[in-house]
């Protein structure tokens, strides 16, 4: 896990697309996360979102700045109407593309001069796009890893015994469905269930406690042959990037159904998911120390750690979550910030949950999603879902609209954000992971 900075990475670059050059932009020359989009006269094609704007690589290919390796990569993924032979390709060849992009998006090189002067058919306003999930996700798995989060939950539940004996030891986790995730901005269609109040017969119904949860996702990018397992020191080159995810929940549902096996239909009708992938190589200047354990914790088994990922397997991204109502909107109020914490504290890195995730052998597969689990930090504006941030429906939050909200209503929509900023680099982001409850 050595950083691995480059010329990329330079604080001082600066691109012709000048809406990049912009302090506050999610999307400066050091980011240049991958996704897939639509525009009007444009097919479902690769792109890289530089500013305001998504770089096509179809166009970029078209007019010779990609060739070789590159191009191949290109075409591959229009043809796939996906990342995915990109992702199966590892990070030298993600890397590769990111250098020539770099140079022919940065001012002051012959291929940055030639690319500005065919701006107009390489690159797409990001209002005119339609941002796509960037892979095809053959599986789906969301982990458990904020103990802040497991904390808070079990103290509402289990308030004498909070954590379960595994959760210091072992990565909890859970297989989601691939089938249910979709894309920043659809709507979700507020599932049914059963659900069941005291000692009365479950009835079946619309759920009443509809919920977001913040997470961080992790794309696999070369996968593993089924019963090989990944060591914690080969585990990053398995990830292929991050991305922002809402694992939307649906509260009196899980309460009813969740034992003994697990979350089911409480979980699986919408997990909305960010259309970038923020890569390894644009995350290096952002590494931080794995989760510092109380000195009566235990240590990880020798398996789920080493050296380097106790000193940089994190990553320092701030997340928030906003949400705007009906109301709110049609007064014209803007969304209004409800959570704000940090990736950093998570009890479990990435590397650990891939590793773990085939530590049995079990075959991951370029695409597939891994999720954090809900982001929570130690402070009550930290906490990564309506069932901690109104602790069960018992504190409300007050909305500048004068409505009051426990859980999710109709009309309500949940807006999730994530970047990275420290002294000496530049600023990159995540972009968006919206959702609106319909109806």
């Amino acid at each position: 896990m050595s950083r691995r900075l480059d010329d990329t990475h330079r604080v001082d670059l600066a691109s012709w697309v000048e809406s990049a050059n912009d302090a506050a932009s999610d999307f400066p020359i050091q980011n240049l996360p991958l996704g897939m989009f639509r525009s009007p006269g444009r097919e479902t094609r690769p792109g890289v979102a530089i500013g305001d704007m998504v770089l096509d690589l179809v166009a970029v290919r078209h007019a010779t700045f990609l060739d070789g390796e590159n191009a191949s990569m290109v075409e591959a993924c229009t043809q796939a109407s996906a990342l995915n032979p990109l992702l199966e390709a590892g990070h030298g060849a993600m890397t590769r593309l990111r250098r020539a992009l770099s140079t022919m998006l940065r001012t002051g090189t012959p291929e940055g001069d030639r690319a500005k002067e065919r701006a107009g058919e390489l690159l797409v306003p990001l209002s005119q796009a339609s941002l796509l999930l960037p892979a095809h996700v053959g599986d789906y798995t969301d982990f458990y890893a904020s103990i802040h989060h497991a904390t808070n939950v079990g103290s509402m539940f289990r308030p004498d015994n909070p954590l379960l004996p595994n959760y210091k030891w072992v990565p909890i986790g859970y297989h989601g469905r691939a089938s249910s995730l979709v894309p920043s901005g659809t709507p979700v269609t507020r599932p049914w269930g059963q659900t069941r109040d005291g000692e009365s017969a479950p009835t079946f119904g619309p759920s009443r406690r509809l919920d977001y949860e913040l997470e961080v996702g992790a794309y696999i990018g070369v996968g593993n042959a089924l019963g090989q397992r990944i060591p914690i020191d080969k585990a990053e080159s398995h990830v292929a990037g991050l991305c922002l995810v809402n694992d939307w929940s649906a509260r009196d549902i899980q309460t009813w159904e969740y034992q003994p096996l697990g979350p089911f239909l409480a979980k699986n009708f919408a997990t909305t998911v960010s259309p970038w992938i923020v890569t390894l190589d644009a995350l290096e200047p952002f590494r931080a120390a794995a989760f510092s354990r109380a000195p009566d914790d235990p240590q990880p088994l020798p398996h789920l750690t080493d050296e380097a990922n106790a000193r940089d397997g994190g990553f320092d991204i701030t997340l928030e979550v906003l949400l705007c109502t009906r109301r709110m909107r049609d007064a014209g109020l803007p969304p209004v910030r409800v959570s704000r914490g940090s990736f950093t504290s998570m009890y479990w890195t990435v590397a650990q949950l891939v590793t773990h995730h085939a530590s049995n052998g079990c075959n991951l597969r370029p695409g597939d999603l891994l999720a954090s689990g809900t982001v929570s930090g130690p402070t009550k504006e930290s906490r990564g879902s309506l069932l901690e941030r109104t602790w069960k429906g018992t504190e409300p939050l007050e909305l500048p609209s004068g409505e009051q909200r426990r859980f999710l209503e109709e009309g309500d929509e949940v807006i999730m954000r994530g970047w990275c900023e420290r002294d000496g680099a530049r600023r990159i982001g995540f972009g968006e992971a919206t959702g609106r409850v319909a109806g």
